[in-house]
């Protein structure tokens, strides 16, 4: 798996009457469901647009997961703009193909992961694309992939020489087309399609003719449902017309196709699952010129997936982890200890909010119900959240206190499951709480009425700027009667590692299971005194032998020193969970 847990709203109100939805908590005949305020406003993003109409002859729609308006390029403009930006703006070639490269490299990460597509072959052109699949292939090697290169024609200035230098001191093999394999499809899984760009003209001539064609074919290789390497383009995939595409139609099909600074107009022939636009260099005075219209770029991410989204099959849907060895002799004899352990991990491994854990619970009718909440307090007494107390978990809670918590890890292949009775902390830990919190989360728990309906998003915001002016002295905010947190007691806790093939490591604490363990001891034990008794009274009136009675004697002591110890291995475990 391969999500991210994000922390869910505060405010978790339903919409009635809103711009969205109209719908009633109550009633189950409106034709569309009740929508909680953090789904019903999305923010769309929005990137780089000249609004001028001119634009329109080069804008196209696609469908991603919002509608975006993607300007195309001639070759005429492609060239242009990369005059520009290596003239007036500054740009070096060097800059921008260490740019390019890295989007390509980012863009097969993000698709291709190194545990399953590890081995990769760039074939580079003897120009600015072959230089752009150089620096691919570094980055990638840094990603944690095995990069082979197929560079037959080098270009002897020093800045290609240099990047040659450069992957050789990675020990990065270099392949002359001789050395290529008869069946590349046994040899590699990435092939990186790095000869010509959006500058060539005319017929490719051997032995870049050859290699096209060796490409090409690896598409009708696959349709024989046997295992093809995925190809990746780069901006155009070689061969075809950089406005009109493939016009023979037998030329290379590629899975993914990178487009830099901006899709070329080949670009909308391309029906591979991936198309991505790499190349974060863009300025406005380039987009303001030339009326680009490009979409935002994620974070800090150096390529965003335009185009159609891929088709999933979602039974095809799996991860083979890959983990260390979770071994029994390993793990902590405390639960807590373990947990803080594990936790500590996920900290340092920079994972987002790895306090965040599903937390799941159910009323007298049984029904259970799930939702993000956030860790924010353990220790021996148990696990601490915090919430509404007229919520929709609160009135569960109310109705059956018990719960069980899940976190999930996704970088570290682990998640933690807790099972245990819930009850409220107490008012002095809540209000603590409460005041540490920044003031406008104080102002939005007050504001907040979960699981309720309110009038809309405007009255909400209303109230709040209500509440801003009226505490805006710095007056302490009174923390709400409805609002406090709780606390789960542990009754179980399960640590899982994900690991190849599904053979997962799954290691269990159970208060139950322990205990009932050591009272079956106890009563097994309490058997064999009375019987060892029982013999030695046997003895003193002479039925048995001395020999015997010693025997005897010596089992009764040792059965009353494991009883000792066993005493003592309870007092010790419920004080570790409870205290």
């Amino acid at each position: 798996m391969r999500t991210s847990i994000r922390k869910t709203k505060t405010m978790t109100c339903l919409l009635a009457n809103s711009l969205f939805v109209k719908s009633s908590i109550a009633s189950f005949q409106s034709p569309k469901p009740s929508l909680y305020l953090s789904d019903a406003f999305c923010t769309f993003p929005t990137g780089f647009c000249n609004s001028n109409p001119r634009c329109s002859r080069r804008w196209f729609c696609s469908s991603s997961r919002t509608m975006e308006w993607i300007s195309y390029l001639s070759q005429l403009e492609a060239a242009e703009i990369d005059e520009t930006l290596m003239g007036p703006l500054g740009f070096s070639v060097d800059q921008l193909m260490e740019l390019a490269g890295l989007s390509v490299a980012t863009a097969i990460a993000e698709v291709y992961r190194s545990s399953e597509y590890s081995r990769v072959l760039a074939i580079c052109g003897p120009g600015n694309n072959g230089g752009d699949g150089l620096v691919a292939a570094r980055h990638l090697h840094h990603f944690g992939y095995k990069p082979s290169i197929c560079y037959p024609k080098r270009t002897p200035k020093p800045l290609y020489t240099g990047l040659v230098t450069q992957l050789e001191s990675l020990s990065i093999p270099f392949l002359s087309v001789e050395d290529l394999p008869s069946d590349l499809s046994n040899e590699f899984d990435i092939m990186v399609d790095a000869m010509f760009g959006f500058s060539f003209h005319g017929t490719p001539r051997p032995p870049f003719d050859n290699l096209i064609q060796r490409l090409a074919s690896l598409h009708n290789y696959d349709q024989t449902h046997q295992k093809s390497p995925v190809i990746v383009s780069v901006d155009i995939p070689s061969g075809w017309h950089v406005e009109e595409g493939d016009i023979s139609g037998e030329g290379i099909k590629p899975d993914m196709l990178v487009s830099l600074t901006a899709p070329k107009f080949c670009a909308k022939k391309f029906r591979g699952p991936h198309h991505f636009l790499g190349g974060r260099f863009v300025p406005l005075t380039i987009v303001d010129k030339y009326k680009l219209c490009l979409p935002p770029y994620p974070g800090t991410s150096m390529c965003v997936r335009i185009g159609k989204p891929p088709q999933v099959d979602i039974s095809a849907l799996r991860e083979n982890y890959i983990s260390p060895a979770f071994l029994e002799e390993q793990v902590e004899a405390d639960p807590f200890n373990q947990f803080h352990k594990w936790f500590d991990d996920a900290v340092a491994a920079g994972l987002r909010e790895p306090n965040a854990m599903a937390l799941s619970t159910a009323g007298k009718d049984g029904k259970p119900s799930s939702r993000m909440v956030l860790l924010k307090g353990v220790d021996k007494d148990g696990l601490v959240w915090y919430t509404n107390y007229e919520s929709k978990k609160a009135h569960q809670l109310s109705e059956n206190a018990c719960a069980s918590i899940l976190f999930y890890w996704d970088g570290l292949n682990r998640q933690v499951r807790v099972e245990g009775s819930v009850e409220k902390v107490s008012e002095e830990e809540s209000e603590q709480y409460f005041h540490s919190r920044p003031r406008g989360s104080q102002i939005g728990a007050m504001v907040s009425e979960q699981s309720s309906v309110v009038p809309g998003r405007e009255a909400f915001h209303r109230k709040y700027k209500e509440l801003e002016d009226q505490f805006s002295d710095g007056s302490l905010i009174p923390k709400p009667k409805h609002w406090g947190g709780y606390r789960l007691k542990p009754e179980l806790f399960e640590f899982w590692q994900g690991q190849p093939s599904r053979l997962h490591d799954r290691l269990q604490y159970s208060l139950v299971e322990f205990i009932t363990n050591k009272f079956s001891f106890l009563v097994t034990s309490l058997k064999e005194l009375k019987i060892a008794v029982f013999f030695s009274e046997l003895i003193k009136v002479g039925v048995c032998s001395r020999k015997s009675q010693k025997l005897f004697h010596s089992k009764i002591l040792v059965l009353l020193l494991l009883q000792a110890i066993c005493y003592t291995e309870i007092s010790e475990y419920l004080h570790a969970w409870r205290r």
